[in-house]
């Protein structure tokens, strides 16, 4: 599937992905490179970092995008890394918090360190990232800030709670986010995927049962791909979505 879809407003805008070296993070980097945008983004992958700008630098109509390495878990190390896209591209005016990681865990196993560190890496950096750009977007005169939410805690899914409740508390975090900042005319807004057949997906959970499974709790019959959330973050990061904040918006084919 290629995006189709042109948003002039989005080109020359500085826009940061947290997490994007790889899977759905990947493609939004893709997605608003094709929009001629001036794309940074952060993630601890080198290797597969590297390996995205490379493959991107060949494309046509595409920019090229900025890697900053950097481990979101450490707030002075994101915030330097922030403080280094503003320096090296401008103020940034759209931030997708994409990074997340939903490796499974027993809830009798966790320990308070885990837990923390569950919560650092799928909620805390949302906070922090949000926090370090809100000057750039004052500046420029507003913005917008995306933040991956899931349906997993919708559909209660277990075996990972660190995870679906970082994602919870996603969206309480927007919808805070939203009433403090609209005044200074920033957007704030959740993209909810269902489930997406990233790589790593198909590799480590999409068993050919659990496939069908959500396949047949789908509505539409087709499975949900990276490009369907690109989609749905390049019109939230428009101008196009002038009058949306607050709310969220859910890519899953009609899951749940």
């Amino acid at each position: 599937m290629k995006l189709t879809n042109q948003y002039p407003s989005l080109q020359d805008k500085v826009v940061l992905i947290t997490g994007g070296a790889s899977g759905i993070g990947a493609n939004l980097v893709e997605a608003f490179c094709c929009q001629m945008a001036r794309v940074a983004f952060i993630d601890i992958r080198r290797a597969e970092a590297e390996a995205l700008v490379a493959r991107l630098e060949q494309l046509e109509h595409c920019s090229t995008p900025h890697f900053y390495h950097c481990d979101l878990v450490n707030v002075p190390a994101l915030q330097t890394a922030i403080e280094s896209v503003r320096r090296d591209l401008g103020n940034v005016t759209v931030l997708i918090n994409n990074a997340a990681d939903d490796t499974r865990h027993d809830f009798r196993e966790v320990t308070v360190d885990y837990w923390d560190d569950r919560i650092a890496v799928n909620l805390r950096h949302h906070f922090f990232a949000s926090q370090a750009v809100y000057g750039h977007m004052c500046k420029a005169g507003g913005g917008a800030i995306i933040n991956l939410g899931s349906m997993s805690w919708y559909a209660t899914q277990g075996g990972m709670p660190g995870y679906t409740s970082s994602k919870a508390a996603i969206e309480g975090l927007t919808r805070g986010l939203a009433r403090d900042m609209g005044p200074d005319n920033i957007r704030v807004n959740t993209l909810v995927p269902g489930w997406v057949m990233t790589e790593r997906q198909r590799r480590l959970c999409a068993a050919p049962e659990a496939s069908q499974t959500i396949l047949d709790s789908q509505c539409l019959k087709a499975s949900v791909m990276p490009q369907d959330i690109s989609a749905m973050a390049l019109f939230l990061a428009s101008d196009d979505s002038r009058m949306c904040t607050a709310q969220h918006y859910i890519v899953d084919g009609g899951w749940v």
